[in-house]
């Protein structure tokens, strides 16, 4: 197995608005290769723990590995973090002090051809995170309805010309199964006009993202997943998260001012009557992107949004 690597994104602000120094119960929910979990490790005191999620064999095993100097410091759990609260309560715990979620996908995942992630490496068509999982990237393509298939690149993707693409893929595999990542991504080229080609981004790269999307559910649980976690928090305590699209941004902006504003009453009546109370703060008026010098040394971080939110 390649070194499983991961650029741990916006290391610094993380920090800093974590504070793991305060000591206590952290919860990494993508654990990746480590990065993020190894600086908060570093800072914090002695008595302290980390817990770190991942759903991806290979991450686990390989954080694992980079980790073990820690000791009883680090416990990773493999399983999927909308699933953090029955992990944790499996472990013994049900408060936390500080919850970080980085939503990208690994350096890994998208640098190794296996995993079926890239739209430039020849592989099968895959993009499971958790390859013990039944759906991949082949049955989407291959078993989806037209109309299923263009809801997802128009939704998850975000891509103007869906419909094309959704009637480039049925056509195409009408003749013979699409197989291979670079298959793909040629259909959907083909399928974009010429201006669209010409874009600086890949013309593949927002069909691949709504494909990997609904593979691996990525966004179905995402906001049950944020409750979940702010409903842990100590006081004081601090969800962060970083998102790479829209989609996920939205989700997370909503969630954490629900949590400062969960009034429910209409905007006109004179007085709150649904008696619902702020449960935490939002620190991140505006989402935090990287610096410049980060996307110098890291063009990945380039789409990724901070934003984090404080327990009352």
């Amino acid at each position: 197995m390649m070194e499983y690597y991961h650029a741990p994104i916006m290391l610094d602000e993380v920090l800093n608005l974590l504070k793991p120094e305060r000591g206590g119960i952290f919860l990494d929910c993508t654990l990746g290769g480590g990065g993020h979990a190894e600086a908060v490790l570093n800072k914090l005191p002695q008595g302290s723990r980390l817990y770190g999620i991942d759903r991806d064999g290979d991450a686990i095993k390989a954080s694992s590995e980079r980790l073990a100097c820690y000791k009883e410091r680090f416990v990773p759990i493999r399983g999927n973090f909308f699933d953090m609260k029955e992990l944790l309560r499996a472990r013994g715990i049900a408060r936390v002090d500080g919850v970080l979620m980085d939503l990208g996908v690994s350096s890994f995942q998208l640098d190794n051809a296996e995993r079926g992630f890239s739209y430039n490496k020849s592989a099968t068509l895959n993009m499971r995170m958790d390859d013990s999982s039944a759906l991949s990237a082949y049955d989407v393509v291959n078993s989806y309805e037209r109309e299923a298939l263009y809801r997802i690149i128009r939704d998850y993707g975000e891509e103007r010309y869906a419909s094309r693409i959704a009637n480039a893929i049925v056509r195409e595999r009408e003749k013979a199964p699409i197989e291979t990542t670079l298959q793909l991504a040629g259909i959907i080229e083909r399928a974009m006009p010429a201006a669209a080609r010409r874009e600086p981004q890949h013309p593949a790269k927002r069909t691949y993202q709504a494909i990997r999307i609904e593979v691996n559910g990525e966004l179905d649980g995402l906001e049950q997943a944020l409750r979940d976690a702010e409903s842990m928090l100590n006081s004081g305590g601090v969800l962060a998260v970083i998102g790479f699209h829209s989609l996920e941004d939205r989700i997370i902006k909503h969630a954490m001012k629900s949590f400062e504003h969960p009034c429910t009453c209409d905007p006109r009546a004179p007085v709150c009557v649904c008696g619902k109370l702020p449960t935490s703060k939002v620190l991140t008026r505006k989402p935090i992107t990287a610096s410049q010098s980060e996307l110098e040394r890291n063009p990945r971080a380039r789409s990724a949004k901070l934003r984090a939110a404080e327990k009352l």
